[in-house]
């Protein structure tokens, strides 16, 4: 993996910016209380919203493939997502606690099966780590408010973006249609 890989990751991980306005639930601080402290690259970020639930928890808000991905590192099958070839416009948000992930205008067609996008809704969003399952070494894209596994972030996308290519798995994300 080369170094600019690594720079890239380490923009997205340590800029400071105020968490996105996001659907609260039940168990997380109210945005206004909520702050983002910086993060060392492959280490979870510390947020006042950070959602820690129990594994028994997690099964009761997800449904079984949902848990398998999102909090076992699982991938769905390719081009089978639902959100693959979703051309409407609006927000992409972690089914696990609502936080705004991806937004439509950075979504584009990788023709790689899973929905792909070449930046975050906003900086402190999502973290990365490290993977080096399945004898491969690639970074992993994490939800920053519960941890949760969304996909790997590859530096393939589109050069006049900033090159970077999210991929990620259909079945953690909600859609938001923009009004």
């Amino acid at each position: 993996m080369g170094l600019g890989v690594v720079v890239g990751f380490t923009a997205v991980n340590s800029l400071t910016r105020p968490p996105a306005e996001a659907p609260m639930m039940d168990d997380t601080v109210p945005a206004a209380q909520s702050t983002v402290k910086p993060n060392k690259p492959g280490v979870s970020p510390q947020r006042a919203d950070k959602v820690v639930l129990t594994d028994a928890e997690w099964k009761k808000r997800l449904t079984p493939e949902q848990y398998r991905i999102l909090r076992n590192h699982g991938t769905e099958a390719a081009f089978c997502g639902l959100f693959v070839d979703n051309k409407k416009t609006g927000t992409y948000s972690c089914v696990g606690c609502k936080l705004p992930l991806f937004r439509s205008d950075a979504k584009f067609d990788s023709g790689t099966g899973w929905p792909s996008f070449f930046q975050p809704a906003t900086a402190d969003a999502i973290w990365t780590r490290t993977d080096t399952s399945y004898g491969m070494v690639r970074e992993e894209v994490l939800c920053a408010r519960c941890d949760g596994h969304l996909g790997h972030v590859f530096p393939d996308g589109p050069r006049d973006r900033g090159g970077m290519r999210f991929c990620i798995n259909s079945e953690i994300l909600t859609f938001q249609e923009a009004k």
